[in-house]
C-alpha cells in the first residue's frame, strides 16, 4: 500500500535524500576498462558502507550514515556514449 502524505492528500511523493561529501579534495575516480565500469570515490575505498542501493539506472550507492562513500557506474560507456 502506498504511504500517505500527512495532510492525507494521497501518496506522498519520496524526498530526496540529502548526502554528504566530507572532503570534496579527497574525491578519486578508476575507470576498468575490462568490465566498462566508473568508481567514484568520496572516502576510503575500504571505508564499510551501512548500506548500499542501485539506482533505476543501475548505479550502485554507498553510503554511511549522512556521508557519500562511493557510487559505481556499470556499463558507463553504453550509459553516457564516451568511449574509454
Amino acid at each position: 500500500m502506498a504511504e500517505e502524505s500527512r495532510a492525507g492528500w494521497g501518496p506522498a511523493e519520496p524526498r530526496p535524500r540529502r548526502l554528504v561529501v566530507e572532503d570534496p579534495h579527497r574525491i578519486r575516480v578508476e575507470y576498468d576498462r575490462n568490465t566498462d565500469t566508473l568508481y567514484v570515490y568520496f572516502a576510503d575505498p575500504e571505508e564499510e558502507a551501512d548500506e548500499a542501493f542501485m539506482t533505476e539506472e543501475d548505479v550502485i550507492v554507498r553510503v554511511k550514515g549522512d556521508r557519500l562513500l562511493a557510487i559505481t557506474v556499470t556499463g558507463f560507456s553504453e550509459k553516457t556514449g564516451y568511449q574509454c
